[in-house]
């Protein structure tokens, strides 16, 4: 078990790697976050599952492993029944893209799919609470899901019990009445209402293609919530041709029709390589607030825990919200340290990469590549900035759109060096709310470790 202290975006430290979050309220108050977690830099997911609590939205335990695939007994088992995911026989139009780039690094990619199966990979989570005990329900890549249960909600879960389905992303949703309701799937979603056990359920009363790529945009990554008399259906949706968003439709019953809504918040931009999102909608303390992943090192994977308030308008709608630095904490103020890796935006070659002593850094910087800190405040102004920094180039400082200074750097890739100037007078004096952007031009083995305002 780990001890952390963060309001900011990535929430949690930077070796930890848990994306596709389904954040729940459990009987104890607290938040708990389930998701899947990631190692490497060339796999999504991995064998294990870590769940992460908090009572604050600042002080946060990683709790030890929660679920191994290895424990999975059916996985291994060559005489077990098959489950059937997607149709591969008869693919949307963005499956077709998938599948062209399949046969283009067929090679890869079957080496890719046999380790997945050699390594037992959980993909995404959920979980509930009925009567004092805890259900995690998984799926894996073979297209099996289930369900293990623990008596506390974050684990460890055991007695893993098979569901009669196939597909990925399993979602769970306990409806006002008591009655719960199982989604699953990709590219088409499937609900049902669970029985009394929360394993089984009448296979006649499936609701297919509750969402779908054509209508919705849904790509995978099911999430159920109910807010007031509305049921609304997240996923990773497609609309603007990858599934880097979360998107969102509504109903007035847990089993559709659902109604496409619009985008809560798209992570496309965090990494030059992001590809995906998977996340939840959850209500704490009073506030509502989205929970969702950033790709990290230029990879696919490597996604990290980011949080973002979000607000219910009075007709139900969700204004989509930009990825922030901040979070869930206040904007950064004079004195403060920004970190290279809380750059919430980065454009061009720019990207996060490991660093030996600041744990990551801006790295791979070129001409014109920007990175962006959301947000920055200060009700005196601020008077200059001080940049850690290695290599060289010259570092454009913008307030919103606003060029502020150029600074130009001098120094060597391997070494670490500062610099320290002084805003113009028309800045010093201004106060507000601004999205902080660096612009590089010139640059020569350029990396941004840190900087500070002041």
């Amino acid at each position: 078990m780990e001890q952390f202290k963060n309001k900011r975006n990535p929430i949690l430290p930077l070796k930890h790697h848990i994306p596709d979050c389904e954040a729940h309220v459990m009987p104890d108050k607290k938040l708990y976050l389930y998701g899947s977690y990631d190692k490497r830099a060339d796999e999504y997911c991995s064998t294990e599952y870590r769940v992460v609590s908090t009572a604050d939205l600042e002080h946060w335990t990683i709790h030890e492993t929660a679920l191994n695939g290895r424990e999975i007994p059916w996985f291994r088992d060559p005489n077990a029944p098959r489950s059937e995911g997607i149709d591969w026989s008869r693919p949307t139009p963005f499956l077709a893209q998938i599948l062209a780039g399949q046969q283009q690094t067929s090679e890869k990619n079957d080496a890719s799919k046999a380790c997945r199966e050699e390594e037992s990979i959980l993909y995404a989570p959920d979980a509930l609470c009925r009567d004092g005990r805890y259900y995690l329900y998984f799926c894996m890549t073979d297209d099996s899901e289930g369900v293990a249960v623990s008596e506390h909600p974050w684990g460890p879960f055991r007695e893993p019990r098979r569901l009669p389905c196939g597909g990925i992303d399993p979602a769970v949703f306990v409806d006002d009445d008591g009655a719960v309701y199982f989604y699953w799937g990709q590219i088409f979603s499937h609900g049902v209402r669970l029985n009394e056990d929360l394993v089984s359920f009448d296979p006649d009363q499936v609701v297919h293609n509750l969402v779908t790529e054509e209508q919705h945009f849904f790509h995978e990554g099911s999430s159920m919530r109910k807010i007031g008399d509305t049921y609304y259906y997240v996923y990773a949706d497609m609309e603007r041709g990858k599934p880097t968003a979360l998107g969102y439709a509504t109903s007035k019953s847990p089993l559709g029709p659902f109604e496409y809504q619009g985008i809560v918040i798209d992570n496309d931009g965090c990494d030059p390589a992001s590809w995906n999102n998977h996340g939840s909608l959850e209500c704490f303390a009073g506030q509502w607030y989205v929970f969702y992943h950033r790709s990290s090192r230029n990879s696919r994977s490597l996604r990290r825990l980011c949080i973002e308030p979000i607000t219910i308008d009075a007709d139900g709608r969700i204004a989509e919200v930009k990825m922030t630095s901040q979070g869930v904490g206040d904007p950064f103020g004079p004195g403060e340290w920004i970190m290279g890796y809380q750059a919430c935006g980065l454009w061009g070659n720019v990207y996060l990469d490991e660093d030996a002593v600041y744990g990551e850094k801006l790295t791979q910087i070129s001409d014109g590549d920007e990175v962006v800190f959301r947000y920055i405040k200060s009700r005196q102004g601020f008077t200059g900035m001080e940049l850690f920094y290695r290599g060289s180039g010259v570092v454009e400082v913008y307030f919103d759109q606003m060029l502020v200074i150029a600074v130009p750097v001098q120094g060597k890739a391997e070494h670490e060096r500062s610099v320290s100037v002084e805003f113009p007078a028309e800045f010093a004096a201004r106060t507000g709310t601004y999205e902080l952007k660096l612009k590089f031009l010139r640059a020569e083995g350029l990396e941004v470790l840190k900087l500070t305002l002041r």
